[in-house]
């Protein structure tokens, strides 16, 4: 039986909204209920995650900010440890740590930035939560890993959240998902992106059946903090339609299944205000996850569903 939390729903931004600035879309987010803002970490056309993080959490009273996810590859934890910190104290505790080992080819090829195998990238991953969580703390850290090495660094200032703000880490595969179950306060539920990019082997990985499969891994890792786990999912399409049948059709060709099965997709919302709450519903009672984060595109339209399922 899943563990029910309470709704809530983010956005995740590259740029502002429309003609807006970047406050004040920030500020028209918070008004229609979004709970949290994030960025994702690359180098193509966005905002840089922590500066527009900052920015956004200035403009607004509640609103959570954070990325999904800083790519630990591309900055040094000690470095991420201080700019988060700093972030959470000048906005009152509205950080989330999200954090990944990184995926885009395309980054590392253009960066130059030396794309390692996947094994060694979650390790190091692995490695920086334990500096961040360390420097988050009160005490010094002493650390001697394969992949960093701290001696006697206090990490300053201290974040308002304790003992540290809630660590968003998602993954696809078993062996991150695992990190996840241990370590994170938010896990994220995603397509494997083992690819390097986004294509027919993400969507193929996205599935209710695939779905199972990695809820059980959390838990099955998770144990005793399993009631303590927020479950989280970044919604790939929102489409508010009276044709739910036909679009549900259009939807599975893209993920190579039948219109029934791209209903059961959790990464999809399809249909009405009241189909999409629906779905919501029963997909809480069968995995528990209790925290979207939607597209840009799609805040507007589906600000309806969130208004009326949040804090329910």
């Amino acid at each position: 039986m899943a563990h029910l939390r309470s709704f809530r729903f983010g956005v995740q931004l590259t740029h502002p909204l429309g003609d807006r600035s970047w406050a004040d879309t920030a500020r028209h987010l918070e008004s229609l209920g979004y709970d949290a803002l994030h960025l994702p970490d690359h180098f193509g056309d966005q905002l840089a995650p922590m500066p527009a993080m900052m920015a956004a959490a200035a403009a607004t009273t509640s609103l959570k900010v954070g990325a999904l996810v800083l790519d630990n590859d591309y900055k040094h934890p000690v470095v991420t440890a201080k700019e988060l910190a700093t972030i959470d104290v000048l906005s009152g505790g509205r950080v989330e740590v999200g954090l990944g080992a990184g995926w885009m080819t395309s980054d590392y090829e253009q960066s130059g930035i030396p794309l390692d195998p996947p094994g060694v990238r979650v390790s190091r991953m692995e490695e920086g939560i334990a500096v961040l969580k360390g420097l988050f703390s009160d005490d010094p850290v002493d650390f001697s890993g394969d992949h960093y090495q701290l001696s006697g660094l206090e990490g300053t200032p201290t974040p308002v959240q304790r003992p540290h703000p809630p660590f968003l880490i998602g993954g696809g595969g078993k062996r991150v998902l695992s990190i996840a179950a241990q370590e994170a306060d938010i896990v994220g539920i995603n397509p494997s992106m083992k690819a390097g990019v986004i294509g027919p082997e993400a969507a193929a990985d996205a599935t209710a059946e695939a779905t199972d499969r990695k809820v059980g891994w959390v838990r099955e890792v998770a144990g005793d903090r399993w009631e303590r786990i927020e479950l989280n999912m970044l919604v790939m399409a929102a489409i508010p339609t009276d044709d739910r049948p036909g679009t549900a059709a259009m939807m599975g060709d893209l993920f190579g299944v039948d219109a029934d099965a791209a209903l059961e997709v959790p990464h999809l919302w399809i249909g009405s205000d009241d189909e999409i709450c629906a779905d919501l519903e029963r997909r809480r009672d069968r995995w528990g996850v209790s925290y979207y984060v939607l597209q840009g595109d799609a805040c507007e339209a589906m600000a309806p569903v969130v208004q009326r399922l949040t804090g329910t």
